[in-house]
């Protein structure tokens, strides 16, 4: 683990590497981004296996949640990125219609990023390629439980740098525990990102206060799966299962309350189970696996104890609930799904970050809609039906992101913004907003025509004149008259204005 004073210097190289590579072209920094995902596609197997070994997860799961979103991310910055950095023009206003207005995005210098454990490779790579491509350098600390697994990913970082002729100093990878955390984001960083949970959102909001370091908190969800009564559950069922159980249900945007509609809801159940009842649970890279261990200790304890308390209340499991002894030598919990829920239970209330199917019954598309937000969190939401009902029932959720008829694929278009409402945080990263994010924004407004300036009016240049607040109210009439009657009205008082004699000298005595 490192020490404040280590993390700060980090910064301090970082803010050094970021001076030269501000300076670099945007030719420049895509060829480090192609290196980068050279690097991707021809190491595939071994990032995934090294993210399996770290974070439990099957091979497949990495290859969806480490490579795919990646190498997607540095298609759309290969494609898009220039144009949305570029200054953007903006209306100059009616009274300055002679001017050119610009927006101009600058890097903010050294973006710091903390990160969590359950996908390793991209949740380093994500803010990385971002940042590098807007110019700023990146010191991202990762989570304790993923420090294994970035001491290769700093060194394929490192080659890819000098592969790209970048400074070697320009992206820093810090382990450590809340004294590195707390260095990160007091320690001179222009932004701070940060993933995680609540509770610690709230310690780095504190942290960042000291020093007025702007931050984006996305802090996890409790993602809704609504099924309507008219959803193809040909294709509804298999996405619910993925949503539950990828990376043994460790994802911020996994699907945790799943409102199904009753006239379909026995059939759904029973869609679930014929694929719950063979799904096989092991060791990350074994052959054969469907769901892997829990990588935070005592997870799998916690994810128990919600499941008792569903059933205490009366909820019905009908596959998994209890801790597999066959595999008690990790950190395992069973696929699980879990009929009758009810919203008094802690299962529909907390963030569970397990393998828990908990289907909750439902009546009508507005009992969906209640039901779904009524809950702390606002990251994601996936809505099945027809699709201008479900679009009608998706406008309605309290959710920074919402999926029609597919699971969770706002994160797949990179071009869209990540982030939630409420208690799942708030700003936004990865898309048009997110690059914009990594950038201090400078209005710029300079003469648009050639031989017209402003100069300031007579009646206004000081000592102003008797007529001077006359000569305004004309203006205003004259600009922004709501119809042409009163615009000429405008003029004539402007005139008047003008025609004003003008105050004589003061004496004095």
């Amino acid at each position: 683990a490192m020490s404040a004073g280590e993390v700060r210097d980090r910064i301090v190289r970082a803010r050094a590497a970021q001076k030269e590579w501000a300076k670099s072209s945007w030719g420049q920094r895509r060829l480090l981004l192609k290196v980068i995902q050279r690097f991707i596609l021809e190491n595939q197997d071994t990032i995934c296996q090294v993210s399996a070994r770290d974070s439990g997860k099957p091979l497949v799961d990495a290859a969806f949640g480490e490579i795919l979103v990646t190498l997607e991310k540095i298609k759309w910055l290969l494609r898009d990125g220039e144009r949305w950095l570029k200054p953007e023009k903006r209306a100059a206003g009616l009274m300055m219609f002679y001017k050119k207005a610009t927006v101009e995005y600058h890097p903010v210098g050294v973006m710091g990023a903390i990160v969590p454990w359950n996908y390793p490779f991209h949740n380093v790579f994500n803010p990385l390629l971002a940042n590098l491509f807007a110019g700023n350098a990146l010191v991202v600390k990762v989570s304790e439980y993923a420090s294994w697994s970035s001491n290769y990913y700093g060194r394929a970082i490192a080659a890819c740098l000098e592969a790209a002729g970048a400074p070697a100093d320009l992206v820093q990878i810090v382990t450590g525990y809340a004294e590195a955390g707390n260095a990160l984001v007091t320690g001179g960083c222009g932004k701070v990102v940060f993933v995680g949970s609540t509770g610690v959102g709230r310690a780095v909001m504190r942290a960042a206060a000291e020093t007025l370091t702007p931050v984006v908190l996305e802090l996890g969800g409790k993602d809704p799966f609504i099924v309507l009564e008219d959803a193809d559950l040909g294709q509804c069922v298999p996405m619910a299962l993925r949503g539950a159980f990828q990376s043994c249900g460790q994802n911020c945007a996994g699907a945790e309350r799943f409102y199904v509609h009753e006239k379909i809801h026995d059939r759904f159940v029973d869609g679930v189970m014929q694929a719950a009842t063979k799904l096989r649970q092991g060791w990350a890279l074994s052959t054969g696996i469907d769901c892997g261990a829990m990588c935070m200790p005592a997870q799998a304890q916690y994810v128990q104890s919600l499941v008792d308390d569903a059933v205490a209340q009366g909820a019905v499991v009908k596959v998994g609930g209890k801790m597999n002894l066959d595999l008690s030598a990790g950190q395992f919990y069973p696929p699980t799904v879990i009929v009758d829920v009810t919203h008094d239970m802690r299962i529909m209330r907390e963030e569970v970050f397990g393998p828990v199917l908990a289907i909750v019954k439902i009546s009508s598309d507005e009992e969906a809609v209640r039901l779904a937000n009524d809950c702390d969190f606002g990251l994601g939401s996936n809505v099945f039906g027809s699709k201008a009902r479900a679009l009608r029932v998706g406008a309605q959720l309290e959710a920074g992101m919402t999926t029609i008829n597919d699971f969770c694929a706002t994160y797949m278009a990179q071009s869209l913004p990540f982030g939630g409402v409420k208690h799942s945080g708030f700003d936004r990263f990865a898309g048009v907003e997110g690059l914009r994010g990594c950038c201090n924004m400078k209005s710029v407004v300079v003469d648009g025509i050639p031989f017209i300036r402003t100069d300031i009016p007579p009646p206004l240049q000081y000592p102003v004149q008797d007529c001077a607040f006359a000569f305004c109210k004309a203006l205003c009439h004259m600009f922004f008259g709501l119809n042409l009657r009163e615009q000429a009205m405008g003029l004539c008082m402007l005139a008047k204005a003008f025609l004003l004699p003008a105050p004589a000298a003061s004496k004095k005595d």
